[in-house]
């Protein structure tokens, strides 16, 4: 039994891992979300937590006064959402809120010692480094709740070292070699010439998994395996030429691992993300799960491809990002968010998203240190994207 704390709640995760936490009996300390108040309301009393946090302050106002009947204390913005993720009654904090609002309450739950179970691309793709060495000084646990990154650590289960989990080294495991599965989106086999033309809606046609809007158009612009390959290289501290990025349209193998003796070990599954949620809550434990059972014959094959750099130039970018270094990561990450958002918005071109980070690789950019130095980065890289737009 372990008490949970839940960090953008009314999301797609969310609600997914509220779904979970039901079926396993995991009382809710804790939820927070951006500023969905009538879903965070309904939460509240259907899951009575302790405390409960809307980033937006007016929605957080109007928390209050929906659930005064309602035994809960409700909190509002940054410090609202750090203090949920650092009280002393949570086992797990799951943090799966969307962007950089993520990464000061996953440093938060760190310091207070907790282990997060995370869906957060951006505490690791900007703040990794840092990140990290928090997690080997607390001596807490990353517990990853992406499905692709959840492939490798159960894959890494049956080591020599027995139960692994971040932040260990992974020399001592014969890792060869990370291998990302990608769906390759709802463009898959457009090229770059087609894409100049596709909207909004049809980039929201995901094939196989249902996330929100936003995850969505970086798995269209396949931005989202970019992030990934960052993530994974800071979360299984795996060289960055040491991790490759295959298509695999059924999304059924979720990521592998090449051994040193080139023995390669598979993660299956359906495309069902209360797979990895409920994993990276029982860990270590496995218990039956509400998901359809895979059905390999009915599946049929399974197929796999190169992805296309040229149509598809974001991992690229990504990769470019990790070789630079230092600030760049959180660079392209910063220049990604705005793209993303302006294109949802219809103001840019759905190429131009790619343009759009390949620019925030070209400024010269300083050292960071600490968050607060990932911040003003952060921040920076931000105004400028708008204002190329400009």
């Amino acid at each position: 039994m372990k008490r949970l704390v839940i960090l953008g709640s009314t999301g797609s995760i969310g609600t997914q891992a509220l779904d979970v936490a039901q079926q396993l009996g995991y009382p809710i300390v804790a939820l927070a979300a951006h500023s969905n108040t009538a879903l965070l309301e309904q939460q509240i009393r259907q899951f009575h937590p302790r405390a409960a946090a809307l980033f937006d302050e007016a929605a957080a106002r109007d928390l209050r006064t929906r659930v005064r009947d309602c035994d809960v204390e409700i909190l509002s913005g940054m410090a609202g959402l750090c203090e949920l993720a650092s009280r002393e009654d949570a086992d797990v904090v799951l943090n799966s809120v969307v962007g950089m609002v993520g990464l000061l309450p996953t440093l938060a739950a760190m310091r207070a010692g907790h282990d997060v179970a995370l869906a957060n691309k951006e505490t690791l793709v900007a703040g990794g480094e840092l990140v990290m060495g928090i997690a080997r000084e607390k001596g807490v646990r990353l517990l990853p709740v992406d499905s692709e990154h959840s492939a490798i650590f159960q894959c890494l289960q049956g080591t020599r070292q027995g139960l692994w989990t971040p932040p260990q080294s992974s020399d001592a495991l014969g890792i060869h070699r990370l291998i990302l599965t990608a769906s390759g989106g709802p463009f898959f086999g457009k090229t770059a010439e087609d894409l100049k033309t596709v909207t909004v809606q049809d980039a929201l046609r995901h094939p196989n998994w249902s996330m929100g809007q936003k995850i969505t158009i970086d798995s269209a612009t396949m931005m989202n395996k970019g992030l990934e390959l960052i993530e994974a290289r800071w979360l299984f501290d795996v060289a960055p030429e040491n991790i490759d990025i295959v298509v695999h349209r059924e999304s059924i193998v979720h990521s592998l691992v090449e051994f040193d003796d080139y023995s390669v070990l598979a993660q299956l599954g359906m495309p069902d993300m209360r797979i990895p949620i409920q994993y990276a809550l029982t860990w270590p434990e496995r218990y039956v799960s509400p998901v359809q059972r895979l059905d390999l014959a009915a599946m049929g094959k399974l197929t796999f491809f190169k992805p296309d750099d040229a149509a598809f130039p974001c991992m690229s970018l990504c990769r470019r990002a990790l070789q630079q270094g230092g600030a760049y990561p959180a660079a392209v990450n910063a220049a990604n968010e705005v793209a993303n958002a302006l294109f949802r918005q219809e103001k840019i071109s759905f190429p131009r998203i790619a343009e759009l980070i390949a620019a925030a690789l070209e400024r010269p950019l300083s050292p960071v240190h600490t968050e607060q130095d990932i911040l003003a980065v952060d921040e920076a890289c931000r105004a400028y994207t708008r204002e190329l737009v400009k």
